[in-house]
């Protein structure tokens, strides 16, 4: 058994408040149940620490496919993102992997957060394994190793492509391009021909999936990882 942190979002709203935002549950929930089919065990973090409020497109056909409609619908399953662990709560050397999910919400608290930088180079330095789907690779935009090196520098990586904030029609909204700043600090940005479909990008230790519809493959991928 290998246990596996995942990192979800605690922003509700983009910079304008009736603009509602939040986790993107499928990216949670589909990775969740690969690893538990796996047998591993999984916790929650986020960057303040208690309420992940959802993304409300998230929750609408088609996208609430049947693993995110079961976790919605199991009270115990929802009290977990009522109560995710701050990153001082952590200690790295519990977790072989940290998985970040996605949802626009992250753009807002996971790129500075100091806390989810030191857990991510922690456990990266000891071997274990990084992970980020869509808009999750925003937390890996800052995190630098002990010596100083980004940790995202000359690897290859992929998440939300800018054509697709574009096509989601919320470009305007955002408060950077994620694309682009990956390729700032000298990530080797890689993106599917079409936007939307499944794509996942692995540089070793770093598994990094471009989509929602990546969530599946970019976790699967990791748990192959885990069994080595």
């Amino acid at each position: 058994m290998k246990r596996i942190l995942h990192v979800v979002t605690n922003t509700a709203h983009y910079d304008d408040p009736s603009h509602p935002t939040g986790l993107w549950l499928s990216e949670l929930t589909h990775a969740w149940d690969i690893f538990a089919a796996e047998g591993h065990a999984q916790h929650l973090a986020s960057p303040q620490g208690g309420r992940a409020p959802l993304e409300p497109r998230a929750l609408r056909w088609p996208l609430l496919d049947a693993s995110a409609r079961a976790w919605r619908d199991d009270p115990a399953r929802m009290a977990l993102l009522e109560e995710t662990a701050a990153p001082d709560r952590i200690d790295p050397a519990d977790y072989d992997a940290i998985y970040f999910t996605g949802g626009h919400g992250v753009m807002w608290d996971f790129p500075d957060s100091a806390g989810l930088q030191r857990i991510t180079r922690e456990i990266w330095e000891r071997g274990g394994i990084v992970g980020a789907v869509c808009h999750g690779y925003c937390g890996l935009l800052n995190t630098r190793l002990s010596d100083g090196r980004l940790l995202v520098a000359g690897r290859r990586v992929t998440g939300f492509s800018w054509r697709e904030e574009i096509l989601a029609g919320v470009a305007k909204a955002m408060p950077f391009e994620a694309e682009a700043e990956m390729a700032r600090r000298g990530a080797l940005y890689r993106k599917a021909l079409l936007p939307f479909v499944p794509h996942v990008v692995a540089d070793g230790r770093l598994v990094t999936g471009q989509n929602p519809a990546s969530a599946k493959a970019t976790a699967r991928h990791i748990a192959r990882l885990l069994r080595e």
